[in-house]
């Protein structure tokens, strides 16, 4: 280790923008989380477990069909987890850490999982 390291590190720190911080902060939970699957990894139409944050939520009211959708991030990718029925989850806001198990579908818009059961994680 050269006298320089630390330096290149903290400089490397500062150039790093908030997202590139928390991505890899979530990155570093979601590794730790155990059965897990990273999203960048996952496989379409089998039952998989992912650990991931929160990152948006939207509620789709449309007639007779509602569902509530959250886009959760793992640092490696984003999937939009879908619960058909349901207008809200008590719990469930931004930034919540997030479990889910389910079948993975792969649409136009991206990796999404409906129906899942669902664990908040501490």
């Amino acid at each position: 280790m050269g006298i320089l390291d630390p330096f290149r590190r903290f400089l490397s720190r500062m150039a790093e923008s908030d997202e590139q911080r928390l991505a890899e902060e979530i990155r570093r939970w979601a590794s730790q989380v155990p059965g897990t699957t990273r999203i960048a990894e996952v496989p379409t139409r089998d039952r998989v477990r992912v650990a991931g944050v929160v990152k948006r939520i939207t509620v789709r009211p449309i007639e007779g069909f509602e569902s509530l959708e959250a886009l959760i991030s793992d640092g490696t990718g984003e999937m939009s987890v879908i619960w058909m029925g349901r207008r809200t989850i008590p719990g469930l806001t931004l930034g919540t850490r997030l479990i889910v198990e389910g079948v993975v579908g792969e649409l136009r818009q991206g990796r999404r999982m409906v129906n899942p059961s669902f664990d908040f994680a501490a």
